[in-house]
């Protein structure tokens, strides 16, 4: 078992940045896969970001790539540093952990642990 908790969301400008944290209640460095999703109102969960615990390897949805950066911190920790934010980035933001080969898949479903999640707002 492992418990996910969110930090690092609020409401910014469009253009501005804000890191968002996922910090774990042990080593997630462990759990094969951390992502990052979002969910708008209305909207199917998007995956956004994922960091490979093997290699350190990163893979983008398209809608965010060049703009935001996933990275480990340390064993507990995994950010999400998100950059030049616009509008369309609105929505509450989970992590998630899940194991090989099914995290691979990067849908919702494929993975065990998720956050609470954390709100992020982006005004035009």
């Amino acid at each position: 078992q492992v418990q996910l908790v969110e930090s690092g969301g609020g409401s910014v400008q469009a253009g501005g940045s804000l890191r968002l944290s996922c910090i774990a209640s042990r080593n997630t460095a462990s759990s094969d896969c951390v992502a990052w999703f979002r969910q708008a109102p209305g909207k199917e969960r998007e995956d956004i970001a994922i960091i490979y615990s093997r290699d350190g390897g990163t893979e983008y949805g398209d809608s965010v790539k060049g703009r935001f950066t996933v990275s480990r911190r340390n064993a507990n920790t995994v950010n999400l540093q998100m950059n030049n934010l616009k509008p369309e980035d609105t929505a509450m933001y989970y992590c998630a952990a899940g194991s090989f080969p099914r995290c691979v898949g990067r849908r919702p479903s494929d993975y065990g642990y998720w956050g609470q999640g954390t709100q992020v707002t982006v005004s035009s």
